[in-house]
């Protein structure tokens, strides 16, 4: 794939935990609600999992083959860093 958000082929599974109407995940959920569409569109294999929470910091994991997951805080970064270390998550199997 050659969009924005194309994952690895190893990428198995993406997962956003987040608070729903926590401050703190305010640019989460910004990210979310622009980038949702994209990613999927360019990865309809892939599930991307959203899971908001009262109180849950904001973070992704990325589970890529035999199991093995990586994951990162998004609290206090803006929207544009967010799009950054999901890609960089997502691109990264090693």
């Amino acid at each position: 794939m050659s969009g924005r958000f194309a994952f690895s082929k190893g990428l198995k599974e993406v997962r956003f935990l987040f608070c729903q109407t926590g401050e703190h995940s305010a640019a989460t959920r910004s990210f979310l609600l622009r980038n949702y569409p994209a990613m999927k569109k360019d990865n309809p294999a892939t599930p991307i999992l959203i899971r908001d929470a009262s109180g849950t910091p904001p973070k992704v994991y990325a589970r890529f083959e035999f199991g093995k997951e990586k994951s990162q805080s998004l609290e206090g970064l803006s929207d544009q860093q967010i799009e950054e270390t999901v890609s960089s998550l997502v691109k990264n199997s090693s």
